[in-house]
């Protein structure tokens, strides 16, 4: 477990953008608007970075890999900076803000640009699925339905484990496209409500299992940035606003879900209990929570494993409304990876972005009022890499 004595690190600027199916998208370009708006918004030149992160998954989305160099293109002043590109399934962009405060923690570094970006829809939807399933144990974890296959077959125990939830698993479909309503950002921003999520029909069909069409995370294309710096910096250059790491903790389980108790998370449930004790908080003490629904049955089994509700309950505290706004602990304000969307390699970088931005009042629409701590939760896998940050206002 990280100590609390570990260097202050925060974000000072970032950039999001819109998420969606754009066929004539252009990577690069991606790129080159997420880390010129990033640095604007952190008022700083490509000059002062002193290195470059690089997160996407690809795994054969676009034939260009070897993204680390890209960003220079746009920005010369990148040059001669050191750059690198990291991967960690569904949690890359987590993993590429993690390497970066690891950076200035070590004193490599004082300022940090991270860039997360997807594009998916250059490739078919069931070409997407074999992608996206190499993220899984693949001697043991195929699947004709993909990824929600095996989600799909983890809902089904939970099921047969604690009785039918699906109506559970609506509302949590429900609450993020309602939330995604506010979101400029978001792939989806249509408020299906709860009866169309929770009844069968040609638009809403089963996928795979008891998991509906609205149950799934879309496939979606965008980018999202943000410039990490250290106390020196921060007290150098006068930043208009930051947000600062209270706690980051990363922990790796088991790939196999057959060598774990998959309706426990327990990779989710070590990273959730490291984060707030390195932030000396308890989870009463948040305001909010950005974390991975996936599919929605993610989100139902994380409200356990964060310790929001005892095994077998999440879907009574969901039911009760305890994770919508104005609720115990609201989730995903942004509308989450259900309706926001999920380009692979943004997430993790854009859960951040979201709640930055409702801790400094940037929230526009979305904003909480009085949001004071913020946690996020990436995870890549089913709950293979675990990423939780515990977020506070600095300046």
């Amino acid at each position: 477990m990280a100590s609390r004595s570990l260097a202050p690190v925060h974000m000072v600027g970032w950039s999001h953008s819109k998420f969606g199916k754009f066929d004539q998208l252009d990577t690069e370009v991606l790129i080159a608007d997420a880390v010129r708006d990033a640095l604007a918004d952190a008022g700083l030149t490509a000059e002062q970075v002193d290195s470059v992160v690089i997160g996407t998954f690809n795994g054969g989305f676009v034939p260009q890999d070897f993204p680390s160099s890209l960003a220079i293109n746009a920005q010369p002043g990148l040059r001669f900076k050191p750059s690198l590109r990291v991967e960690n399934a569904c949690a890359t962009g987590s993993a590429a803000i993690y390497t970066g405060l690891q950076a200035i923690r070590a004193g490599h570094a004082d300022v940090v640009l991270v860039v997360g970006y997807e594009r998916m829809n250059g490739l078919p939807t069931a070409e997407v699925g074999d992608v996206l399933l190499q993220c899984a144990y693949v001697k043991e974890e195929t699947s004709s339905t993909g990824f929600a296959g095996v989600f799909a077959g983890i809902a089904q125990k939970y099921f047969d484990t604690y009785g039918d939830a699906s109506d559970a698993l609506a509302r949590i479909a429900a609450k993020n496209h309602h939330n995604a309503m506010a979101n400029p950002y978001a792939h989806v921003r249509r408020d299906l409500g709860f009866e169309f999520c929770n009844t069968v029909s040609d638009k809403n069909p089963f996928v795979a299992g008891p998991l509906r069409r609205t149950d799934c995370s879309m496939v979606s294309d965008g980018a999202a940035a943000l410039v990490l710096c250290s106390d020196k910096a921060l007290k150098s250059h006068h930043f208009r606003r930051a947000v600062q790491f209270r706690a980051a903790q990363h922990v790796n389980d088991y790939l196999p879900v057959s060598r774990r108790d998959i309706l426990r998370l327990e990779g989710a449930q070590h990273v959730w209990k490291s984060a707030l004790s390195e932030a000396g908080c308890t989870l009463n003490d948040l305001s909010l929570v950005e974390t991975h629904d996936c599919f929605t049955v993610a989100e139902l089994l994380e409200v356990e494993a964060m310790g929001l509700a005892a095994p077998g309950q999440a879907p009574a505290l969901i039911r009760e409304g305890q994770t919508e706004r104005g609720g115990r602990l609201p989730l995903n304000l942004s509308g989450g990876l259900k309706a926001k969307g999920h380009p692979i390699g943004a997430t993790g970088v854009s859960q951040h972005v979201m709640a930055a931005m409702q801790l400094v009042g940037e929230a526009g629409d979305m904003q909480l009022h009085g949001a004071q701590l913020a946690g996020v939760f990436n995870m890549g896998g089913v709950a293979v890499a675990n990423y939780a940050s515990i977020l506070e206002r600095s300046v």
